[in-house]
């Protein structure tokens, strides 16, 4: 099976990348540019909203949630996503940095949806990339670069 690989580099500490990354109010930052609704405590489930949407896009179950791995099993959302596994490790990098390897795997193929997903999930980590470091993110709509309808 395909999977999305990153790797990046933030100039912040693990536990501020942590934070943006298991909490609903971070994840807001960094990638949806809204509100999320539910909770991110493991077995927990929160759904993501872009544009207007009624409806979430995503539903996403915690599966982990430790210092140095987050991971999101999808639930609801596009077909290409459903069952995938969404998993951020956090790795120290220098005295006060932090490299995430980002993944999310499981896809069944490697189809056109899925080469967008990668670029737009490159251009999400690089806004908490940013925010982390300085404050100033580039949530959706600013980070989205391939664009669906």
């Amino acid at each position: 099976m395909p999977d999305i690989l990153h790797r990046i580099s933030i100039d912040a500490p693990t536990e501020r990348v942590h934070d943006l990354i298991a909490t609903t109010e971070g994840i807001a930052r960094w990638w949806t540019g809204r509100p999320l609704d539910g909770y991110t405590a493991i077995g927990s489930r929160f759904g993501v909203y872009f544009a207007n949407a009624e409806k979430p896009a995503a539903v996403m179950e915690v599966v982990a949630d430790t210092p140095d791995e987050i991971t999101w099993r999808v639930e609801q959302g596009p077909d290409a996503w459903l069952d995938t596994l969404i998993t951020f490790a956090l790795r120290p990098h220098g005295d006060d940095g932090t490299t995430p390897l980002f993944t999310h795997t499981g896809w069944r193929e490697a189809t056109e949806f899925m080469s967008g997903c990668t670029t737009n999930w490159g251009a999400y980590l690089t806004s908490l990339k940013a925010g982390a470091e300085s404050g100033e993110f580039a949530a959706y709509p600013n980070g989205e670069i391939s664009r669906w309808g």
